[in-house]
């Protein structure tokens, strides 16, 4: 295994943790509380964090193997990402009076944000020369 080859992994980590930061900088500014969201920002930015390392580290395997494959994997896997997305959606769905519309929207931006971030990453994983 060479560490080159996951420093798209390393970039991730390092746009999730600036992506946090501004996150809580804005809540904060805002005057936001998160107590009362049914998952914190912590529990929500680890959830997308996995998802998101576990995407980019098969992707990359895959590139190395059979890269013809890169795309549809690529389907696949943020298609069960969005899946395990709906299944934390089911609990806030009824909840959407006053501060939980906030909360859905902001689970919706979070899923956003890191779909770019990890498509982005791909699209240079696959660009990648080797």
């Amino acid at each position: 295994m060479e560490l080159k080859n996951y420093k798209p992994v390393l970039n991730l980590l390092i746009a999730e943790l600036l992506l946090y930061l501004l996150h809580k900088g804005i809540f904060y500014t805002l005057g936001i509380i998160t107590t009362t969201f049914h998952y914190s920002l912590e529990t929500l930015y680890v959830f997308f964090s996995a998802c998101s390392i576990s995407i980019l580290s098969i992707l990359i395997r895959i590139k190395k193997k059979n890269s013809e494959r890169f795309g549809m994997a690529f389907i696949w896997l943020t298609a069960i990402k969005i899946l395990m997305c709906s299944l934390f959606l089911i609990r806030l769905s009824p909840r959407t009076v006053g501060h939980k519309s906030l909360e859905n929207i902001n689970f919706f931006v979070m899923f956003i944000l890191f779909l770019t971030i990890e498509t982005t990453l791909s699209v240079r994983i696959l660009n990648n020369k080797q």
